[in-house]
C-alpha cells in the first residue's frame, strides 16, 4: 500500500482494506482519543454528536455513557460497520449513524448538548462553514471538543497536501470564536504533545 492510498483511506474508508487501516489508527491514536473524551466530559443525560468517526475509537464511550449518541461520516462502510457494532443500541432508539458532510448535518437546531470530532478537519472545505453547523445543532451552552495534528505535525507525516488541508492551532481557535464559541481554548497533555484539543463552549 502506498502513502498515497493509506491518505486517501484515511480520508474516507471504503472496504476492508479501510476498515484496516481504521484499526491501525485508532491503536495509534489510543491515547489522543482517551484526552478528547475527557475533555469533553460526557453526562449521562448528554445527548452527544460525533463528527467523522472513522474507525469508531470514541464510540463505546459515547454509546455507553451518553443518553443519546449520534456518528455521522462521509464513509457509507464506516457507517455500515458502526450500526452492526452497536445493533443493539441502534434497535433500542439510544444510538444511530448517518451518512453525512460536514457542512450539511441532518439534525435540527439545538439537537445535541456535546460534540465531538477528532482527525476529520484535514479533509473539510471550510472550517468556518463545518463550525457552523455543528454549532446550529448545539444547544445553548453545549461543550465542543475539536482533536488534530497541527500543521507542523503534519509536515513531519508527508502527507498529500492535495488530500490533506493543514491547520494552525491558531487558525482552529479563530475560527471556532468567529463561529460563535466561547472559552475557546487549547488544552493538552504537555507542549510536547504532537496532537492538540481544543474545546469551546456554545
Amino acid at each position: 500500500m502506498t502513502p498515497r492510498f493509506i491518505a486517501r483511506q484515511f480520508s474516507h474508508p471504503r472496504g476492508l482494506l479501510g476498515g484496516l487501516i481504521m484499526q491501525l489508527m485508532n491503536r495509534r491514536n489510543a491515547s489522543f482519543y482517551v484526552f478528547a473524551l475527557q475533555q469533553l466530559d460526557i453526562r449521562p443525560t448528554d445527548r452527544v454528536l460525533e463528527v467523522g468517526f472513522g474507525g469508531g475509537p470514541a464510540l463505546s464511550n459515547l454509546v455507553d455513557h451518553a443518553a443519546f449518541t449520534a456518528g455521522v461520516d462521509r464513509s457509507a462502510d464506516a457507517v455500515k460497520r458502526a450500526e452492526r457494532r452497536f445493533a443493539p443500541s441502534v434497535a433500542r432508539g439510544r444510538t444511530e449513524f448517518r451518512v453525512a458532510n460536514v457542512e450539511r448535518l441532518p439534525y435540527e437546531a439545538r439537537s445535541f448538548t456535546k460534540a465531538l470530532t477528532v482527525n476529520t478537519i484535514y479533509f473539510w472545505n471550510s472550517l468556518n462553514a463545518g463550525f457552523e453547523e455543528m454549532g446550529r445543532v448545539l444547544s445553548p451552552g453545549a461543550r465542543m471538543v475539536v482533536g488534530f495534528y497541527p500543521r507542523e505535525a503534519m509536515e513531519r507525516m508527508k502527507n498529500p497536501p492535495d488530500i490533506f488541508s493543514l491547520r494552525e492551532s491558531e487558525e482552529v481557535i479563530a475560527a471556532l470564536t468567529r463561529t460563535g464559541f466561547r472559552d475557546v481554548r487549547l488544552a493538552q497533555t504537555n507542549p510536547m504533545t504532537a496532537w492538540k484539543v481544543v474545546t469551546g463552549t456554545r
